[in-house]
């Protein structure tokens, strides 16, 4: 599995928010496409680190199980 912590600037990539989220906080992730790769991170902390980057095979795997 190739997963890395990212120390590049991802900015200026589109963030979604589990739609599972709730307002009250929680324990949610967000998730952004970006080139050849998908990037994951805690919406509790959308402007600090860490952010992982995952590849988008191993993110298609990792999506097809959690749906069970």
């Amino acid at each position: 599995m190739s997963v890395e912590r990212v120390t590049e600037n991802v900015d200026e990539l589109r963030w979604s928010k589990s739609s599972y989220s709730g307002s009250d906080g929680g324990d949610c992730v967000e998730v952004a496409a970006g080139h050849g790769a998908v990037y994951v991170r805690d919406s509790k902390v959308a402007d600090g680190e860490p952010v992982l980057r995952v590849g988008r095979g191993e993110w298609t795997a990792f999506v097809a199980l959690a749906r069970g």
